[in-house]
């Protein structure tokens, strides 16, 4: 057993949630990614304090799924959907969904695209313009993932991202959600950019010292980080996930 400090406002909250009796809401799939890059540093955004969950909170790029991250099929390059039903012990449709909610969200939260021409080529710069309003069109829900992806002729790099864990959230939050995070590398020529909307703040830092308690975080992310850390390299951490079970979910209490 791993003890957090929480922060104060969460401890009363499920002090609260205790004295009441609280009934606990259904948690919302979702999908997180812990993005590296040289020289072994992690990305990490800060959301605005007028979030319903983790305000002020430095988190990594994530988010629930949406309805179509399920029900369009993206072409596809990597381990085949039935492959991350297998590995992630979820339904096929769903599992795709889960991929899917990882690339889309990280590209909506740092601008960057795990997406490619074909099975082998990765996207470089997509801070264009155009790649902007495609961004803006994909967070306010215009357009479909699926529908972006066809539209500029690229499959989904599902082999770009490595399953590392699943947090579900304690039943004393009133959003709940039930994330499955991954690992993935910053693609050659591609480039984070501060996006705004959600985050007030963004930073690259080794993750050692983003664990260290400099940066205000939930349990799931320090946690993260620290095994993040203990692998000493971005190819030791991807290749360390491969004897880890993500599917294996993690239920704070």
């Amino acid at each position: 057993m791993v003890e957090f400090r929480l922060p104060p406002a969460l401890a009363e909250q499920a002090r609260r949630f205790a004295a009441e009796g609280g009934v606990p809401v259904e948690p919302r799939l979702a999908s997180t990614v812990v993005l590296l890059r040289e020289p072994f540093e992690v990305y990490l955004l800060r959301r605005v304090p007028t979030m319903a969950f983790a305000a002020s909170m430095y988190v990594f790029p994530g988010g629930g799924v949406d309805p179509r991250d399920a029900a369009v099929q993206p072409d596809w390059a990597g381990p085949s959907p039935a492959q991350w039903a297998s590995r992630l012990r979820l339904e096929e449709s769903v599992a795709r969904s889960v991929v899917c909610a990882a690339v889309r969200e990280v590209f909506e939260e740092s601008g960057v695209l795990l997406a490619g021409a074909d099975v082998d080529t990765v996207v470089g710069d997509v801070s264009g313009p155009d790649w902007e309003r495609a961004r803006l069109a994909l967070i306010a829900r215009e357009l479909g993932f699926a529908e972006f992806l066809t539209r500029n002729g690229l499959v989904l790099r599902s082999d770009l991202l490595v399953p590392w864990s699943r947090w579900i959230t304690p039943e004393f939050e009133p959003r709940r959600f039930d994330t499955y995070f991954f690992l993935a590398a910053l693609p050659e020529g591609q480039v984070t950019r501060d996006v705004g909307g959600e985050a007030d703040d963004t930073v690259w830092c080794a993750p050692a010292e983003a664990a260290d308690g400099r940066f205000t975080m939930l349990p799931p992310t320090t946690w993260t980080l620290t095994e993040v850390a203990e692998a000493g390299s971005i190819e030791a951490a991807l290749a360390a996930a491969s004897g880890r079970d993500p599917a294996d979910a993690i239920r704070p209490v």
